[in-house]
């Protein structure tokens, strides 16, 4: 496969510390900076901003999430998404 990813989690590690898109269950999406995660896909993101309609709805911080809570996650590059 291109980028070095052979399995699922390879795209997550290659991820850490890099801004990343996540859709929750309940049409939620949230970007932050992905710091840490676990085989449940559980998350620890920083700066998290909830995003609504490609705009800022408000700062959350430092964010646990839970891996069942997660539609998916993009580690592309959010620059569509200005503050």
């Amino acid at each position: 496969m291109t980028n070095g990813i052979e399995r699922p989690l390879d795209l997550l590690n290659n991820s850490k510390n890099k801004e990343v898109l996540v859709h929750l269950k309940g049409d939620k999406q949230l970007v932050g900076t992905l710091l840490a995660f676990d085989i449940h896909i559980n998350l620890v993101l920083d700066n998290t901003k909830e995003m609504q309609n490609n705009e800022i709805k408000r700062s959350i911080g430092l964010t646990f999430l839970r891996g069942d809570t997660i539609i998916f996650i993009s580690p592309s590059s959010v620059n569509s998404k200005k503050e």
